[in-house]
């Protein structure tokens, strides 16, 4: 029996822990790490997966600048996008699922960024250097991660490599996140941790439903809960402070949830949101100097439909028209990061008159990897167009 087969087998108790009932049964490890059920019939669009798996935290890193959390899960399947979106599975030797979430201690923002990621024990290297794929998680947000191969049990430390911020940084990031940093979470890797993590299956009813999970609860971060996309204690997170390596006289606190700010609050005159891919897609015209040198700038956000995860690494473009004439078309949006916007696509223009049509097209979705219930979502894009 693997572990789809005993899931299903005892899904009418709701949760399951795969802790060590699976050893004393006779399990291997490598039958444990069956990928989970996967729905049915699912809709091209964010929909509710086939059940949530319990995570935990390992440590947290700051450089008084950039912050990185190192958590972990169950090792389980995910969608890459490469081209074409390819499934990657679980293989037999995966020890457990990687995650890495990395902020900007000064705003409390979540920072789509370049990174890599080395493992050392005992000062060597296992596996060589990693780059763990950007990632959309109903629980998670936006994160790094990856199913990794650890060859025993023991202390680790990893070695992360982040930034630069590659996306125009204005406002609070101007002048900012333009170099890397490395930085070091030291952790102990025990099996049963990863057994003990649990897996709450979803009523069948409501698999497929157009909805989605709950962000987690990022905990003490701030010194108050986030009710999305972390960790809490009691929402699917597994105490891991046993095995903190970080440093706790520098502790950041959990990371932020990667939502962007309300739109409706933002400044200027806003626009939308409309579902194009089954993301919501809104613009705000603003004036201000702080983007362009143009009297006006269009901030246009592109962002999951239930959380407003913002939805980085895409290609857009903008056309607006007055009285039948481009007066901008097809321009290239800049992805932008800005202390107040948040993450963004924007462009300057000369202004806006009543009656003008602006039209925001996808030119390529978002390349970021998809756990279950975003990989069949943000993909077919139309263009959607507003009127001034």
């Amino acid at each position: 029996m693997n572990r789809r087969g005993f899931l299903r087998g005892t899904a009418v108790a709701g949760t399951v822990g795969v802790a060590g009932c699976l050893e004393r049964l006779g399990f291997e490890e490598q039958s444990a790490w069956s990928n989970p059920p996967i729905v049915e019939n699912r809709p091209d669009a964010v929909y509710l997966p086939a059940g949530i798996e319990e995570m935990g935290t390992y440590g947290r890193a700051t450089d008084g600048e950039y912050a990185v959390e190192l958590s972990y899960t169950i090792p389980h399947r995910f969608w890459i996008i490469a081209g074409e979106t390819e499934q990657v599975d679980v293989a037999p030797d995966d020890s457990l699922h990687l995650m890495l979430t990395v902020w900007d201690v000064d705003t409390d923002t979540v920072l789509p960024v370049n990174l890599s990621l080395e493992i050392l024990r005992d000062g060597d290297s296992v596996g060589g250097r990693l780059t763990p794929w950007s990632m959309l998680s109903q629980r998670m947000g936006f994160h790094y991660g990856d199913n990794i191969q650890l060859p025993e049990e023991g202390v680790y430390t990893a070695r992360v490599q982040v930034g630069p911020v590659d996306a125009a940084r204005t406002g609070a990031f101007a002048d900012r996140l333009a170099e890397a940093a490395t930085l070091e979470i030291e952790f102990e890797f025990e099996r049963s941790d990863i057994h003990d993590l649990e897996f709450e299956l979803i009523d069948d009813d409501r698999r497929g439903d157009r909805e989605a999970l709950p962000l987690m609860d990022h905990g003490d971060h701030g010194g108050e809960g986030h009710g999305e996309d972390g960790h809490g204690d009691g929402d699917g997170d597994h105490d891991g402070s046993d095995h903190d390596g970080a440093d706790h006289d520098r502790d950041p606190g959990h990371p932020p949830p990667s939502v962007g700010p309300p739109v409706n609050e933002l400044p200027g005159e806003l626009f939308g949101p409309e579902r194009s891919g089954d993301a919501k897609v809104s613009v705000n015209a603003v004036r201000t100097d702080r983007f362009t040198d143009d009297p006006a700038y269009l901030a246009v956000s592109v962002r999951t439909p239930y959380h407003d995860i913002s939805l980085p690494s895409a290609s857009l473009n903008v056309t607006v028209e007055r009285d039948g004439t481009p007066v901008l078309e097809r321009e290239p949006l800049t992805e932008t990061l800005d202390h107040e916007f948040g993450h963004h696509y924007g462009i300057g223009t000369d202004g806006l008159e009543r009656g003008d049509e602006i039209t925001v097209a996808v030119d390529s979705p978002p390349q970021v990897s998809r756990h279950d219930g975003y990989e069949t979502a943000f993909f077919e894009f139309e263009p959607v167009t507003y009127t001034v």
